[in-house]
């Protein structure tokens, strides 16, 4: 290995942690932020009122089978487009008669 292989590939991996440490450095702030409620931390903190998600919806069955039918006939199509492409452009050697 030269030595300029080396001095850029330390280069390249000074470079990947330095990046590591400033986004790791970005996002920490808003990782530990905490709520503080207005009036100071002095006295009692009400919590949060519970929350109970609705869930309703979803895909029907009929909608899933079809999404998995049509691809599968994507992929099949593109099998045989790449399949056909392939033996379009494979030269047949003539003999000589």
């Amino acid at each position: 290995m030269n030595r300029i292989r080396r001095i850029r590939r330390v280069a390249g991996v000074l470079a990947g942690v330095i990046g590591a440490l400033l986004i790791y450095g970005a996002a920490s702030p808003a990782a530990l932020a905490t709520r503080v409620p207005p009036g100071g931390t002095a006295g009692q903190v009400q919590a949060p009122p519970e929350v109970h998600t609705v869930v309703t919806g979803g895909m029907a069955g009929w909608q899933i089978a079809l999404i998995a039918i049509g691809a599968a006939v994507a992929a099949a199509v593109t099998a045989v487009l790449l399949e056909r492409t392939q033996a379009a452009r494979r030269h047949v050697k003539a003999t000589a008669a």
